[in-house]
């Protein structure tokens, strides 16, 4: 006669299921952890950041007049960054936009200083001068197929060279007050307060909002779809943080001259482009081509229509750059943009950016590009030579791309 094995024992429920729960609620976090490691560590290192110069200035960097100052002398940059970004998560680089912020701004000059035209004139022929250099090298990296390192290396001498016959090797200045408003204006006083400019608040209260909004709608929808979220207290966390950031910015912008109004232009960029780049067909096809080009090929996606637009954007976004850098200094100058092309690269590589392509955010760029600018500020307000700056900005560069080979490697040997 067969016997029969009796069935396996069940784990008592007050017992073994809550220890298997806490398990698995343990390994998802930790691989929601891992999974955002290199995004999540760019928000700490610039808090980091942030508060080491606070404690090292004795709180000046953190200072109303001084966060103000950090807006109006790195917005250029910022803008370079937005589209830079999009270029190197296409697999390209762009060596050019620092040459063409000094071409587009000797343009604007010439008109309206030289010709005496009006001020708006000169800031839409830099725009369309901007565009013109995108659709340059855009053909060339497009539809001739040369690397977009060439091209754009190429342009860093071909646009320079341009500037310095425009302005005739002399600066150009000064611009009406009309144009200096741009980089320099601030809206205040238009809703009142008692010492503090309740617009600027206001401002910053709507955009904490659009915040949790937004957070809220991803969560909901990746919940939807099955993917790994935060816990609700985590979220909520979370925004509580950012929130109390951006007021405190805010009220410090409050405190001291109103809402700059590069930073209404700045914050219009980077809503337009962020939703671009994550919510359109076009954002979607820049991840693919950067990601695996031959997919994206196979996938029907028109790599050489893109890339041809990835390029023009970019020049757009170097002539708004050379509009607001010409206003900030209110002049053209032969070397006015050197070594921006630099700085924008940093802040992409630094804010996430993969080098190979296919990864990155624009969100991650600003945050990039605002860890470059508080050290730069932060050890100007120090004292600090210029040499060491550049030492320091370079190995901070170094150990981004670094961390970014290392979490490459590690994805690699866990598969």
């Amino acid at each position: 006669m067969t016997k029969t094995a009796p069935p396996p024992a069940e784990p008592a429920a007050d017992e073994a299921a809550p220890a298997v729960a806490l398990h698995t609620g343990t390994s998802d976090l930790r691989q929601l952890l891992t999974r955002n490691l290199r995004t999540s560590g760019i928000y700490i290192a610039f808090v980091a950041i942030v508060a080491l110069f606070a404690i090292l200035t004795e709180g000046v960097s953190l200072s109303p007049g001084n966060i103000t100052n950090i807006v109006l002398q790195y917005s250029y940059i910022l803008v370079l960054a937005i589209g830079m970004v999009l270029v190197i998560i296409a697999g390209h680089i762009d060596l050019s936009v620092g040459s063409v912020v000094a071409l587009t701004g000797a343009v604007s000059a010439v008109l309206v200083i030289r010709q005496g035209m009006p001020w708006w004139v000169g800031m839409a022929a830099a725009l369309a001068v901007g565009i013109l250099v995108g659709v340059w090298h855009g053909f060339w990296v497009a539809y001739v197929g040369i690397p977009a390192f060439i091209v754009t290396l190429a342009g860093m001498l071909l646009f320079r060279g341009l500037t310095l016959q425009v302005l005739d090797n002399i600066s150009l200045s000064p611009f009406p007050s009309e144009y200096g408003k741009v980089a320099s204006g601030f809206l205040n006083g238009l809703i009142g307060g008692d010492g503090y400019d309740a617009f600027t608040l206001l401002i910053g209260a709507i955009a904490v909002a659009g915040y949790a909004v937004s957070g809220f709608r991803t969560r909901v929808a990746r919940v939807k779809y099955q993917q790994p979220v935060e816990s609700f207290p985590l979220f909520v966390a979370r925004v509580v943080v950012v929130g109390a950031v951006v007021m405190y910015f805010a009220w410090q912008l409050a405190h001291a001259r109103g809402l700059p109004i590069v930073l209404i232009i700045l914050a219009v960029l980077v809503i337009v482009y962020g939703l671009v780049s994550k919510r359109t067909v076009f954002g979607r096809q820049i991840y693919a081509i950067g990601g695996n080009l031959s997919a994206a090929m196979l996938s029907g996606v028109k790599v050489r229509t893109v890339n041809f637009w990835i390029f023009v954007n970019m020049g757009f976004l170097s002539g708004v750059a050379g509009v607001i850098y010409s206003s900030r200094s209110n002049s053209a100058q032969p070397a006015a943009g050197n070594m921006f092309e630099l700085d924008a690269i940093a802040a992409c590589f630094i804010g996430g950016a993969a080098v190979t392509g296919g990864v990155g955010t624009v969100v991650g760029a600003m945050v990039g590009g605002l860890i470059m600018a508080v050290m730069s500020n932060g050890m100007q307000l120090m004292g600090i030579d210029q040499s060491v700056q550049s030492v320091v900005k370079g190995l901070v560069l170094l150990l981004a791309v670094a961390f970014d080979v290392y979490n490459k490697r590690r994805a690699g040997a866990s598969r």
